[in-house]
């Protein structure tokens, strides 16, 4: 039985990330997910603990912002855990970006779903435009600025 639509057979979708400073990456891959799912949860982690990354968005922020993404039906705080998340919602794909595909945090999730019927669906990493990207150019043009004693970078 589906524990977010019950009585109803529809194909779930499920994407988690930190979807901080969000960008046109993040909304590619939710579009692109909502093309291949009837309804689609985002899990938002509070941390960037498994990019190591910093958060520069409050997390009541992130989900506002995903709340107003038409791709998105419903937004929630994610595990440390896709296959917890699994546990509460019964998703039918997980959809990730293609820079974890062969991690070994992904080989646990392929052999976890393997016999559960979950579809792992790998999307384009968008490279020049990741947060990670993002910051780094910050922090380049803040390095240019304190050097030149000019103003604000942007």
């Amino acid at each position: 039985m589906n524990p977010i639509l019950p009585g109803e057979k529809i194909i779930i979708g499920y994407a988690s990330g930190t979807f901080d400073l969000f960008h046109i990456g993040h909304l590619n891959l939710l579009r692109r997910a909502r093309e291949q799912c009837d309804y689609l949860v985002v899990g938002v982690h509070r941390t960037a603990a498994f990019k190591g990354g910093e958060i520069c968005i409050p997390f009541e922020e992130r989900v506002a912002v995903l709340e107003g993404c038409r791709y998105v039906d419903r937004v929630i705080e994610a595990c440390d855990e896709d296959t917890d998340d699994w546990e509460r919602l019964h998703f039918d794909r997980l959809f990730v970006g293609d820079d974890y595909r062969g991690s070994e945090r992904f080989q646990r999730y392929e052999a976890f779903f393997r016999d559960k019927g979950v579809e792992i669906v790998y999307f384009p990493y968008t490279r020049e435009t990741s947060s990670s990207a993002i910051r780094r150019r910050i922090r380049e043009a803040l390095k240019k600025t304190e050097s030149s004693g000019a103003g604000d970078p942007c």
